[in-house]
């Protein structure tokens, strides 16, 4: 069997390939890395089920997918779906559609659906691998599209985790339809953000932490606007440090911008246009709740993430 393994996560907003070669030692080496919104999750907070649409938009990329591992020589693959598909009434359309497409790859590969405490797993997998042990414990937090992943661990694995049902595609469906947000409208998000985050933290004792690392899409592109790139580039972003007055300030901005000012930054990408202001939101609340139960003073921003974790997970 190959020493060339691939990962896909397909997210509610994004759907993303890792093909890396596994070394001797365990570690991955990055063959190739990429990353398409397909809005998956759209409507499903509302409906209950996956748009047709969003499930074409899925299966175009999964099969340009397809087409790279096999181009690769991948001989193992691992594609797990996260909160849109665990919401889906339809899900089943969903992996059929999986199913076809990456048995062109390896026969009987199909998509899975993981839990809430598997994805805060991985995540944390992933997210802390170049850290060192001695800036632990860690806190990890998985923004995604439609659930925020909380994970607490150090370098012997993860301590406690949960899934809290709040991502930066549901919020904004929700709470933020204005163009920009009326102030009553940002205060109606943070409070739902507030309330779906309380039993994150409850189940997940962040008290006595040392270290926030922020993981996938809101926070790297909060990250690349911050330290204000003229387009996106993933190096200079991996291992960002932003205090947590940076953080703030520039979650702030984004809340307060319309589309068009969103659209004009050089490092955002299209498809997070419309649902970065609810990614900010959330990472506020996150910023004032974390510095008041950890004394927490800081944000690390990681590409690396459930992406790696699942990569690992069959390396």
């Amino acid at each position: 069997m190959s020493d060339r393994v691939a990962a896909v996560d397909c997210g509610t907003n994004s759907i993303r390939l890792l093909i890396a070669d596994v070394l001797d030692d365990g570690r991955l080496a990055d063959v190739h890395r990429e990353m398409r919104i397909v809005r998956l999750g759209q409507g499903v907070d509302a409906t209950g089920s996956l748009a047709p649409e969003a499930i074409e938009r899925t299966r175009v990329a999964l099969a340009d997918y397809a087409a790279l591992m096999r181009a690769a020589g991948v001989g193992r693959v691992r594609m797990v779906a996260t909160s849109a598909t665990r919401d889906a009434a339809n899900r089943e359309d969903f992996f059929a559609m999986a199913r076809a497409e990456l048995g062109t790859v390896v026969a009987g590969a199909e998509a899975e659906v993981i839990t809430g405490d598997e994805e805060a797993r991985l995540s944390f997998t992933g997210a802390v691998g170049e850290l060192s042990s001695a800036t632990g414990p860690f806190v990890v937090v998985d923004l995604g599209g439609g659930s925020t992943e909380l994970v607490v661990g150090d370098g012997d694995g993860v301590r406690a985790a949960f899934s809290a049902d709040i991502g930066c595609v549901r919020i904004t469906e929700r709470c933020l339809p204005g163009n920009p947000p009326t102030a009553e409208q940002v205060a109606d998000a943070r409070e739902f953000a507030s309330e779906r985050l309380a039993e994150a933290f409850a189940r997940v004792p962040v008290e006595g932490t040392h270290t926030w690392v922020g993981v996938a899409g809101t926070m790297t592109t909060l990250a690349a606007v911050a330290i204000d790139l003229p387009e996106y580039d993933s190096e200079r972003v991996h291992l960002t440090h932003l205090t947590l007055d940076e953080v703030r300030a520039v979650c702030d901005r984004l809340i307060a911008m319309n589309h068009d000012e969103r659209a004009a930054l050089g490092p955002m990408h299209p498809g997070r246009v419309d649902v970065i202001g609810g990614g900010a939101v959330i990472t506020g609340v996150l910023a004032d709740e974390l510095s008041r139960r950890a004394g927490i003073s800081e944000l690390i921003v990681s590409e690396h993430d459930i992406l790696d974790g699942i990569a690992l997970s069959i390396a």
